[in-house]
């Protein structure tokens, strides 16, 4: 069992999110899950990524706030305890429409190894 305590969460770099910080919460290090890691973003109003599509799937669980998603030409307001997951090469647009803070449980894959 690897426990990880949120004020020890690291903050990473998320490629073209904006008004956003992200905290990595498991993955990536020793003991750590073996297939897929879990990041919590926080975005400020205004705050959001996209458009954009990665090869990878991923989970997004909405633990406070409102949230729009766009992807796969479908929009949903996703609310606390909702969540949605995005195909890989689905573009996708987050966006935080909303005056209050936004935070978000993120759930993807690893990158695969370069051979």
């Amino acid at each position: 069992m690897l426990i990880k305590r949120f004020a020890d969460a690291k903050p990473y770099e998320a490629p073209n999110h904006f008004k956003m910080q992200a905290l990595r919460l498991q993955g990536f290090e020793p003991g750590g899950p073996a297939h897929f890691w879990v990041g919590c973003s926080h975005f400020l109003p205004g705050g959001g990524a996209g458009p954009d599509a990665s090869p990878l799937e991923k989970t997004y669980v909405v633990l406070a706030g409102t949230l729009t998603v766009t992807a796969g030409g479908e929009v949903a307001t996703l609310g606390a305890m909702d969540s949605c997951t995005i195909g890989p090469n689905v573009e996708r647009h987050i966006i935080n429409n909303t005056n209050e803070v936004v935070t978000m449980l993120v759930v993807m894959p690893y990158p695969p190894k370069a051979q």
